[in-house]
């Protein structure tokens, strides 16, 4: 909700020559275009924003904190109403005429706390579920060590040496081509594998029987590997999948665990993607990824760090359908708080 800090800092003198403008504490910041349109933010300190966010400070009528929950609660609205093609846009005439609900001080606040208190159940099982990933890579560092100096000496090969790496397929071009899509065949993109996930479990398009046939169907159980934008996250597929040559396929050839792979993926993601080389986007090839040196603890070992993942990734499971229930809560309430049915003047 609120923004203490700030990545970047700029010079009274570039205030002067750009378009950036100071506003002070309290002033509610809503993005105009790009990957975050339509978040809000409250200021907690003076800050200077470029022509990308909007910017509101209320008076002695209305509240930040009230303001800030108003414009969550049409956020989806005002995208809707973004103007442009490639990049929508909420004009700055869309803003001015929206209408902010006129309550009392004393009903804005019990707007507030309400919210308030059911952001912050949000935010705890939140903390709970990141609390739970944690608690997976640091088994995975008490039985294994730190994968990056192998201080236990574990047996050590080649990626290409442990595994197959066969790229995914998407032979027609344009790839978005109508007649391969909308059908029964899940398609995976590089955005649904990672974020802290195991397993890949959502999907936004599908193939039709003739996009598969331009493809292939890997089976559930097989762990992804991207290899262009989000580079060298994984995920084991929950259902049979296809996937394009961004995403690579690993196919064990000795007794190793795909979730083992997986999470020794996760201490070295950073350092992959940092060394990728870069043309239009950072991208890795076979050759890079098959070099690649993993360490092989005893299989054993894998099955037992396995089934203490499984027992984790049930408790994540629980927490994680909890917050979508809380969530959509959530949602419905902000809508009622702002129409006058939980709270009339």
């Amino acid at each position: 909700m609120y923004l203490s800090s700030a990545s970047e800092y700029i010079t009274e003198k570039a205030i002067e020559k750009s378009s950036a403008k100071i506003f002070p504490k309290d002033t509610v910041l809503i993005a105009m275009y790009g990957a975050t349109i339509g978040n809000c933010s409250i200021l907690s300190i003076d800050a200077a924003t470029n022509q990308a966010c909007a910017a509101f400070k209320p008076n002695e009528k209305i509240l930040p904190e009230f303001l800030y929950y108003f414009f969550c609660s049409i956020k989806e609205e005002l995208v809707l109403k973004g103007v442009g093609g490639a990049q929508p846009n909420i004009s700055i005439s869309i803003l001015k005429n929206v209408g902010i609900p006129n309550y009392s001080i004393n009903t804005q606040k019990e707007i507030i706390k309400l919210l308030n208190l059911n952001k912050s159940i949000i935010d705890k099982r939140k903390a709970q579920i990141l609390a739970l990933s944690n608690l997976t890579q640091s088994v995975f560092l008490e039985m294994f060590g730190d994968p990056v100096s192998n201080e236990k000496n574990w047996k050590e090969l080649k990626l290409s040496e442990a595994g197959d790496l066969k790229r995914g397929l998407s032979k027609h071009r344009p790839r978005n081509a109508p007649e391969l899509l909308n059908g029964p065949y899940p398609l995976i993109q590089t955005g649904n594998i990672g974020k802290q996930n195991l397993f890949i479990s959502k999907y936004n398009q599908t193939y039709s029987e003739f996009g598969l046939k331009q493809s292939k169907l890997w089976p559930k159980g097989t762990l992804c590997i991207t290899i262009a934008a989000n580079i060298a996250q994984t995920g084991i597929l929950s259902f049979d999948a296809c996937f394009p040559d961004s995403v690579v396929a690993f196919i064990p050839k000795i007794k190793i665990s795909n979730i083992y792979v997986h999470y020794w993926f996760t201490f070295f993601q950073k350092i992959i993607e940092a060394n990728a080389p870069e043309s239009a986007q950072k991208n890795i090839n076979l050759k890079i990824l098959g070099e690649l040196v993993i360490n092989v603890p005893p299989i054993d070992f894998q099955t037992k760090f396995e089934n203490i993942v499984s027992k984790i990734e049930y408790e994540k499971k629980q927490l994680q359908d909890s917050l979508l229930q809380l969530e959509t809560s959530y949602n419905a309430l902000l809508k009622l708080a702002f129409n006058g049915e939980i709270f009339n003047d």
